[in-house]
């Protein structure tokens, strides 16, 4: 009897060990255009987002999280390569031409992107929704299972193109739904090797013809008499160059608040997915968009190139940031130091106990925020993010926030501590030069250091991507 006690607590050890060593799996869900104020968790009052705020409750949300970049693709890039728009070339949105047809590449060949390395450490790699970086009907980058968008841009979210298994097929129903389904399959097939989920939805969006179009989900007729107070109604921007049909419209809205609770509603199955399958403990579950998107704020309707000059203001790249792992991210955390999308794969490599793995060669501006998600301070932290589109570039600090327009301005500072909003623009005002030098000569620095010359535009460089600003 006594040896029996002992087998089965030999047994029982030998189990509690090898569940301890498996590695720990990612969801990594990034939406489409969605800026930070449109949650509830950060404190947006009209839109129902139970599922998303629940995340953030149950682990630590970043406060001022911005992307690297107001557009999709170039932050899609940086989120996988932990890379910069001037490293890995890609400055603007990608033409179609490049995603599929004779043209078709990835832009990401050259480098050394999350999956391949998960891949290489033995995580079974899966996409569901939108890629845009290039070659989209064939799986790449360490991903095996692959469904996928033919494009970058969204028209409607019903009855539209997919990729599925290399062929090309309409969806009949409401392709969030769709990315939720099979991001769960996905997980179902994988419960029992590591694995890293790419759900990429292609929503909220917030742009484009389909903002005039009545919303179809289930979540249609709460938003159809809602006025949303949330969404400022702000004269429009005299830099307003796009999105003037439905500035300022009930109708772009209440879609835009509809598609955000038809995302919650994914986010909520996916999650009772981890749980069902026994793998709720074992996951790290993110929460981010690609970049951040105004609603009306300041008479501000979408992101950078959709004003002329490109650009920069702070909610165009403010993005939700949320990460959850029970029983290493302590619930309930907000950390607000200024953290950028490229920091995010340095970060969740360390997370999963693969720092080492990160490619040093070319050299991410990226650091480790991982200490925060354990509820530690991140000491030594530099407080300052960079970010550039095209022409433009900008340096944010705790207090300043500087922007710069090669070659010949129009230039903007703002002090983000009297003036968040963004509304006084003090380059050039009276007692400014001396921060406005600093800041100047802080943002070459960074980029001196980390540009890659044939990717550099303000040396001459190209993009990846069609220019908007010659």
């Amino acid at each position: 009897m006594k040896a029996l006690r002992i087998l089965i607590a030999l047994l029982t050890l030998g189990s509690s060990a090898l569940a301890a060593a498996k590695p720990v799996n990612l969801v990594f869900i990034l939406t489409d255009n969605q800026g930070a104020w449109t949650l509830g968790c950060y404190g947006n009052p009209d839109i129902r987002t139970p599922h998303i705020d629940q995340l953030a409750a149950e682990g630590i949300r970043f406060t001022h999280a911005l992307s690297s970049n107001p557009v999709c693709s170039p932050t899609r890039a940086t989120f996988l390569t932990g890379l910069i728009p001037s490293q890995h070339g890609l400055h603007s949105f990608l033409d179609p031409k490049f995603m599929m047809g004779p043209e078709a590449y990835n832009t990401l060949q050259e480098f050394t992107s999350l999956g391949e390395v998960l891949r290489d450490a033995g995580y079974t790699c899966g996409l569901s929704g939108k890629w845009h970086l290039g070659a989209n009907m064939t799986p790449s980058e360490g991903f095996t299972t692959w469904t996928t968008k033919p494009d970058g841009s969204t028209i409607e979210f019903y009855d539209q193109k997919i990729i599925e298994n290399g062929q090309l097929r309409v969806e009949p129903g409401y392709t969030t739904d769709l990315w939720t389904r099979k991001g769960i399959e996905f997980i179902q097939a994988n419960k029992d090797r590591p694995f890293f989920l790419y759900l990429a939805y292609n929503g909220p969006y917030s742009l484009g013809k389909l903002m005039l179009n009545e919303a179809k989900n289930r979540h249609a007729a709460y938003y159809a008499d809602k006025p949303l107070h949330s969404f400022p109604r702000d004269t429009m921007h005299p830099w307003q160059h796009d999105n003037k049909a439905f500035h300022n419209t009930d109708a772009a809205r209440r879609r835009m608040a509809s598609e955000v609770s038809g995302v919650d509603d994914g986010v909520g199955e996916i999650m009772a997915a981890l749980k069902a399958n026994g793998l709720d403990e074992n996951t790290l579950v993110v929460y981010a968009s690609d970049q951040g998107w105004m609603g009306g704020q300041n008479g501000m309707w979408g992101m950078g190139d959709h004003f002329r000059p490109i650009g920069a203001h702070e909610l165009m790249m403010q993005i939700p940031f949320i990460f959850r792992h029970p029983g290493t991210i302590p619930p309930a955390q907000t950390c607000d130091a200024l953290v950028s999308n490229y920091d995010f794969m340095p970060s969740v490599l360390a997370h999963l106990g693969l720092a080492d793995k990160m490619p040093q060669s070319p050299k991410s501006p990226g650091r480790d925020f991982s200490p925060a998600l354990r509820g530690q301070p991140l000491t030594n932290w530099d407080n300052t993010i960079f970010y550039e589109m095209e022409t433009t570039r900008a340096i944010r600090t705790a207090r300043w926030k500087y922007i710069a327009r090669h070659p010949s301005g129009p230039h903007e500072l703002y002090d983000m501590q009297s003036d968040p909003q963004e509304r006084f623009n003090q380059y050039s005002q009276p007692g400014t030069t001396e921060i406005t030098t600093a800041l100047s000569k802080q943002l070459d620095t960074f980029f001196t250091q980390y540009a890659a010359p044939k990717y550099n535009i303000w040396k001459g460089g190209g993009s990846k991507a069609k220019r908007h600003v010659p």
